[in-house]
């Protein structure tokens, strides 16, 4: 027990230029975290060779690693890499994410430049900056979408998932959306199911949704959809612990249709009820208010 005190946990923010990475660092620091921001990865070792010398002082760490070389992810991958054979020190990354017309926006609202926008066009710069991001959000343990997202928001979502409590339960969430509408960036995985037959088509539930009882009825009455559900739920059963053992706190599963309203919310109701069986579940309809009349 003595040397489990011990441990450290590091976060280290990064993410898209724009999408409250000074939100996020000020929220741990508010949390009682030790903060550093814009810290350079060829640095994190020197500093984490300090921090060790005091763990008990030290014991919940959170850098900000703005990265915009390819030199940088060597050094932080290195540095990563070895960090994972270190008994003293738990890290975790938190990658925060945007679409672009929310950064433009934000860069237009602020009078800032993108950083790599070398002709002075928001665009441009975002769009390089995530491509040299990719590799390093597949690496993140959270992906945070701040699309829509208010300062006070993103602040309340990240002390909710970062307090003592939160961090020792691994959850699942579960988004049905309408492709149309457009896909949700921060999904973990993504199940398409425009295959399966349409309530739309039906004159007495288009204005329904995947809630009502009928509208649940007759998606689930045919054989394509209780087999698609059958393999699907061998599938979690199979990855879900395997994101537990790699050390994930939250999983987000998206399930699309086109318009969000019928399919999608049928479909995430029941995987949202089969995963409750075992771990912890939330479900979230994104676009099942978009239509005007709808009736639950």
């Amino acid at each position: 027990m003595q040397e489990q005190n011990k441990v450290v946990e590091l976060v280290i923010i990064t993410g898209m230029s724009g999408a409250g990475k000074t939100i996020a660092i000020q929220s741990f620091e508010d949390m009682g975290y030790f903060c550093v921001d814009n810290l350079p990865p060829t640095l994190l070792p020197k500093f984490l060779e300090l921090m060790k010398e005091n763990p008990e002082e030290n014991k919940k760490l959170a850098v900000v690693m703005d990265l915009r070389g390819r030199e940088f992810f060597d050094s932080l991958y290195e540095t990563l890499d070895q960090l994972s054979a270190e008994s003293w020190i738990q890290e975790h990354i938190l990658f925060l994410d945007a679409d672009n017309e929310s950064l433009v926006q934000r860069y237009k609202e602020s009078r800032r430049s993108h950083p790599l926008a070398s002709d002075g066009l928001p665009l441009d710069g975002i769009e390089q900056e995530r491509q040299i991001l990719d590799e390093l959000k597949g690496r993140a343990q959270r992906i945070i979408d701040t699309t829509g997202r208010s300062a006070r928001q993103l602040r309340e979502k990240i002390i909710k998932h970062y307090t003592e409590e939160e961090q020792q339960i691994f959850s699942v969430q579960v988004v049905s959306f309408g492709f149309k509408h457009g896909v949700p960036i921060d999904a973990d995985l993504m199940f398409d199911v425009r295959f399966l037959p349409n309530p739309h088509y039906v004159e007495s539930m288009r204005d329904l949704t995947g809630l009502n009882q009928e509208v649940n009825a007759y998606v689930f009455k045919w054989k394509e959809t209780r087999q698609f559900v059958r393999k699907l739920q061998d599938l979690l059963q199979f990855m879900l612990p395997h994101y537990v053992r790699e050390g994930k706190s939250q999983l987000v599963i998206a399930v699309g249709c086109t318009g969000g309203q019928h399919r999608s919310v049928a479909i995430a109701e029941k995987i949202g009820e089969i995963i409750n069986a075992q771990y912890n579940a939330h479900v979230y309809h994104r676009d099942i208010d978009k239509k005007k009349g709808n009736k639950k």
